[in-house]
């Protein structure tokens, strides 16, 4: 089964917008064995959306739209796929009835005609009532293909996926099984890895297909394959990821499909040996912390965070003696270890990370190249740092600095 997803909104195509609702869908429909041909973002016109309808029919079974289902007059997308289907819009009472008790419960406003109006939809649709909105989403069937329309705003979008959508796709279609297994390794870049798994790469059956992801800190090496026998194709898959493990055995942290990111295993690795981490930053601005904090039960190993962005913070607040970052420069190995030092004393933990660099563009407090950033890690074995010098823009090197935080963190309580 085939499916193509069309975006509708001027907002999209200037990048006032990003467009995660394509990235939403095409995830569930893979669950059921759908496979996203294409993905098309088009303005609010109207014979731009038409012949985008046509060329989809031509080319896929199922049609998913998404955007122009709102109140105001640029919001064409109703209008022109009741056009397509030689229809025309009717009121339904069950969606009339929904906005009215939306409207009720959670907007103090006066209920408008332009938001009743919401409630006409093409005859020949079946509604997909949104309950999180007034834009119901539809349903329609021509010459055997399905267009389904909903909502642009992501929740409620996401919402009529999963409760509506993905139930009514698997009871109309026989799909195929299709499986992902995607695998989190830090510490190995693409040519890096490729050539130590090239004799098991070179050995994979023709069934399941390989792909290298790579992004900054971390690389995801995907096994795809699908059929109808889905306990043959999950056997096969696992046999073949058995065989990949010990190949990548130090630096694999998980699979991508159980969303553990590294410092969740991280997290995971500190609560099973009761140990404590507390981290210091400079040049990551308390970006490290948020990692550590965005994932739920981080109380249960991190005790804080500090961040120490101006000099004179790091010696009245953390306590860094003025005389080495007088003699070493603010941005070195000798104050990176002073910072986790004294953030594993100031904290009482077992860990503590500390980071401290230029990021750019221009160097501040210090003369060290920008880019350069220093590392830290303090335990009950002592201090260690490393150096690394990473390419701009700004973000980059932040992103790159906590990258190697994670994976020096990562590799020292492996190590203990």
């Amino acid at each position: 089964m085939l499916a193509e997803i069309i975006t509708i909104g001027d907002e999209l195509l200037i990048g006032q917008v990003v467009d995660t609702n394509s990235a939403f869908i095409a995830k569930e429909l893979n669950k059921i064995g759908v496979s996203v041909y294409q993905i098309t973002s088009i303005q609010d016109d109207k014979e731009h959306i038409l012949q985008a309808f046509k060329e989809a029919e031509s080319r896929v079974d199922i049609i998913l739209i998404t955007g122009g289902l709102g109140p105001t007059k640029d919001d064409i997308t109703k209008k022109t796929i009741a056009e397509y289907f030689n229809d025309t819009l009717v009121r339904n009472p069950d969606v009339l009835k929904n906005i009215e008790t939306l409207w009720k419960r959670y907007v103090r406003q006066t209920l408008l005609q332009v938001n009743k109006d919401q409630a006409f939809v093409p005859s020949k649709a079946k509604v997909l009532m949104n309950t999180l909105g007034t834009a119901p989403g539809m349903w329609l069937e021509k010459n055997d293909k399905t267009f389904i329309a909903l909502p642009g705003v992501p929740f409620e979008m996401r919402n009529l996926i999963t409760t509506e959508v993905v139930p009514k796709l698997k009871d109309k279609y026989d799909a195929p099984f299709i499986l992902h297994r995607t695998l989190l390794i830090y510490g190995l870049g693409e040519s890096t890895l490729a050539d130590r798994i090239q004799d098991w790469e070179d050995n994979l059956p023709k069934h399941i297909k390989l792909a290298y992801l790579p992004s900054i800190g971390k690389m995801r090496l995907r096994l795809s394959s699908k059929g109808f026998n889905a306990k043959q194709i999950i056997d096969d898959v696992q046999k073949q990821i058995d065989a990949v493990l010990p190949l990548v055995v130090n630096e694999f942290v998980g699979f991508e499909e159980d969303e553990k990111s590294l410092e969740a295993f991280i997290g995971e690795k500190l609560t099973e040996q009761e140990q404590t981490l507390a981290v210091v930053e400079s040049c990551t601005g308390g970006k490290l912390a948020g990692r550590f904090t965005a994932n739920s039960g981080a109380s249960a190993y991190f005790k804080g965070g500090m961040v120490s962005y101006a000099t004179q913070t790091k010696i009245d607040v953390l306590g860094v003696s003025k005389s080495i970052i007088d003699k070493y420069s603010v941005v070195s190995a000798q104050v990176a270890e002073a910072m986790a030092q004294q953030a594993r004393q100031l904290f009482k933990t077992d860990y503590a990370v500390a980071t401290t660099g230029n990021a750019g563009p221009t160097k501040g407090d210090a003369d060290a190249e920008v880019g350069t950033v220093f590392v830290a890690i303090a335990s009950k074995s002592g201090v260690f740092s490393e150096k690394f010098i990473f390419p701009q823009p700004r973000e980059r090197v932040v992103n790159k600095a906590i990258s190697m935080a994670l994976e020096m963190l990562q590799k020292e309580i492996l190590k203990n």
